[in-house]
């Protein structure tokens, strides 16, 4: 594919904007390329500055649920934009929001919304810490909560892309109240709790692991994590800005059962548009400014643009058959480059939860940081190479979900599987 426009806009870009992106996960420099610009997109489909096409499984990082510009989504944003861009004030939108929230995520009864996932767990964690009157914060090796300085310890996402630890800017005694374990341990849960769970104001979890590639969760994992929590009065959170309707309408906790003490949310419910949100039970929110005395604002939040563009999604998601047809859909992908994974004798781990999948080039089962970190880097972005060649949009990273949406069709599926083959079994004769 002829990519000179991409590659003229990026030697632009790295003049104004540090190594040329908003955001470093979407350089390329982990798959050996410049990354592709994008003209325009429509369903399943991402068309780039070249006029190349693609099939796109990275919506967004995975607020493109219902497809790139649906109809009823556009209409929504087309309509409100007649009533204004931004105020600054409240308005209705962000009631019937809140109402769609509290009426699906078991855990929230209250809802703050703010401009991103980062603001969510941020200001979750501050809420967890004022509620508790207690410092220390429990994470997990590769998950990945947002840039805010107490998270960037052992993350995934980009940080892991670029394989690095944190993060220099970071003071030591930001950090030193945020412990981190690893994924799926049960064990060790158990014995931090044991050593120092009156001390713990909080745990943050991906419910189902998406920032170090897509890892599912051991259910009694989960359920551990909610039995520590409870028995020493620290806060449970589930960071859903990535699960959050997209591995069902409630989330990871209305599909596993286990209901956290407050969520973090965003990318579905901005229906694409800027958006976070954490929310909990009442008495935990009303501990929250200008009610309670733990202050966050934002002067954007609940902009009219985003909330109608996240009714108009979640709307479009809250229809009979809309989360059994994508699973359905994630499943067979997953099947398909399997498959071809076989055939071509490659060794992967792939896995669906929902409409979230993960691919590893690994003999190794995939259940933490530590074994995604064993697929081979090499192999991965020779497979993205062939793929983008093959007309097919990944992300950038090993340490990234797949994405699929209502707008992907058996004949996508079939494309992309066939692209794998063809990928694969070139990676088998190089």
């Amino acid at each position: 594919m002829n990519r000179e426009q991409s590659t003229a806009l990026f030697e632009k870009a790295k003049n104004l904007i540090p190594g040329g992106v908003n955001s470093p996960v979407r350089s390329g420099k982990s798959v050996n390329m410049s990354p592709i610009f994008i003209e325009s997109a429509k369903g399943a489909e991402i068309i780039d500055a070249d006029h190349n096409r693609y099939i796109d499984y990275v919506g967004s990082w995975g607020p493109m649920i219902v497809g790139h510009s649906n109809p009823a989504v556009i209409n929504a944003v087309s309509s409100v934009l007649q009533r204004g861009v931004s105020f600054g004030a409240s308005i209705d939108l962000e009631i019937e929001l809140a109402g769609m929230v509290a009426d699906a995520v078991p855990s929230i009864e209250m809802v703050r919304m703010v401009n991103s996932g980062t603001e969510a767990t941020m200001s979750a964690l501050r809420v967890a810490r004022g509620v508790t009157q207690r410092d220390l914060v429990v994470k997990f090796d590769g998950c990945y909560h947002g840039h805010a300085d107490t998270l960037l310890v052992s993350a995934g996402s980009g940080v892991a892309t670029q394989g690095i630890p944190g993060s220099p800017g970071v003071p030591a005694d930001v950090i030193r109240n945020t412990l981190s374990l690893p994924y799926n341990d049960i064990t060790a849960v158990q014995n931090l709790f044991a050593e120092c769970g009156g001390k713990i104001a909080g745990v943050i979890v991906e419910p189902v692991a998406g920032n170090m590639g897509m890892v599912a969760p051991d259910v009694n994992f989960l359920k551990t994590l909610r039995e520590e929590t409870r028995q020493h009065g620290s806060i449970l959170i589930f960071d859903e800005v990535m699960t959050g309707f997209r591995v069902a309408y409630g989330g990871a906790q209305a599909r596993y059962g286990i209901i956290p003490d407050m969520t973090c949310l965003g990318k579905v419910i901005g229906g694409g548009m800027p958006v976070g949100a954490y929310g909990g039970s009442a008495d935990i929110m009303r501990h929250v400014a200008p009610e309670g005395d733990i202050y966050q604002a934002g002067t954007l939040s609940g902009n009219p643009v985003a909330m109608a563009a996240g009714i108009a999604t979640l709307d479009l998601l809250n229809r009979p058959g809309v989360y059994e047809s994508l699973e359905t859909t994630a499943n067979r992908l997953v099947e398909g480059l399997k498959n071809a994974a076989s055939a071509a004798d490659i060794p992967v781990q792939a896995q669906a939860v929902g409409a979230m999948l993960g691919l590893f080039f690994t003999e190794t089962s995939v259940t933490d940081f530590e074994t995604a970190k064993t697929s081979d880097l090499e192999r991965f972005a020779a497979y993205y190479r062939g793929m983008l060649e093959n007309g097919i949009y990944l992300a950038p990273s090993q340490f990234e979900a797949v994405f699929v949406s209502t707008a992907h069709t058996d004949d996508h599926i079939d494309k992309t599987v066939a692209a794998a083959e063809k990928v694969m079994s070139s990676l088998t004769a190089s």
